[in-house]
């Protein structure tokens, strides 16, 4: 930085400080340019948070943007088609689900248009006017400020008696002068571009209604159908159902292999516990009339 420069930078500097802390007046702005300058910062603002909550409404999650499941009529979707393929055709259910699932994937792809007519038509317009127009502006009031704090800095030295000679006053005052025009304009400029901007929210309705209109018509025509599938259901007589049994499936059963090894059928375990029992009895009384027959 040349000498020149360095030596305004601290000039600047020191106003600054004397202004904050010495109490030293600077000049001051009337209230025309104050507003301006309070509606320009509410406007950097705005872009900057209309910007963020635009990109969150149109994509909660963009890093799943390049999938379909990426917008939850898509999730909806793919379960929907999914487990309606698996029941299969014979189905009346199952063809539901296929037909609400690919309705829902229109409505999907209904959100991705929107999602690109929203990008292209009203934030890019919003970056632009960020990095373009309130970049200038700023610019301006920035190098205004500093211009300001170097006017008064060389006319307070100037009234102490320092060498600071007229012409660099009116140098100083020149440069005030033109930052105060070009920030002036500037603000102005932007503060009354209402038509761009409110043309831009028009847009920004615009695709909203058009993507809840195509979606109220995919809608309608889904109930049409449901609606259909359901008196389908309703009409299908119902075939007489008979729990098959263990014979009909040609399953071995404990029993048949019994009858097959000429044995009884069947036979419980409390019905040959009785047996048991009455083996042991029938011995029992065997016994005793041959130890009688032996006394006699």
């Amino acid at each position: 930085m040349a000498f020149a420069g360095l030596k305004k930078q601290i000039n600047k500097a020191n106003q600054y400080v004397t202004e904050k802390m010495g109490g030293a007046e600077g000049t001051k702005l009337d209230l025309d340019f104050m507003e301006m300058e309070r509606k320009t910062d509410v406007t950097v603002e705005l872009v900057e948070e209309l910007q963020a909550k635009t990109k969150e409404y149109l994509q909660p999650n963009p890093t799943a943007r390049a999938k379909m499941a990426a917008v939850k009529e898509g999730i909806l979707a793919d379960c929907m088609l999914t487990y309606g393929k698996k029941l299969g055709e014979d189905s009346i259910f199952a063809n539901a689900l296929v037909e609400m699932g690919d309705s829902l994937k229109q409505m999907a792809d209904v959100k991705y248009s929107l999602d690109d007519n929203i990008k292209q038509n009203f934030l890019e317009p919003l970056h632009q006017l960020q990095t373009k127009d309130l970049k200038e502006v700023m610019h301006h009031r920035k190098k205004l400020q500093g211009r300001r704090l170097d006017f008064d800095c060389k006319k307070r030295r100037q009234a102490k008696g320092s060498q600071i000679t007229d012409e660099e006053v009116r140098g100083a005052e020149e440069k005030f002068a033109e930052s105060l025009q070009l920030a002036q304009v500037g603000m102005y400029n932007l503060l009354e571009n209402d038509v761009e901007q409110v043309s831009q929210l028009v847009t920004f309705a615009e695709g909203l209604l058009d993507f809840h209109q195509q979606c109220a018509d995919i809608l309608r025509v889904l109930v049409e159908v449901l609606n259909e599938k359901r008196e389908e259901a309703a009409a299908r007589p119902k075939s007489e159902f008979v729990p098959k049994t263990l014979a009909d499936l040609n399953i071995e059963t404990l029993g048949s292999q019994d009858g097959m090894n000429g044995g009884t059928p069947f036979l419980s375990s409390r019905g040959r516990l009785k047996n048991s029992h009455h083996h042991m009895y029938s011995s029992q009384q065997n016994l005793s009339t041959h130890n009688n027959n032996n006394n006699n």
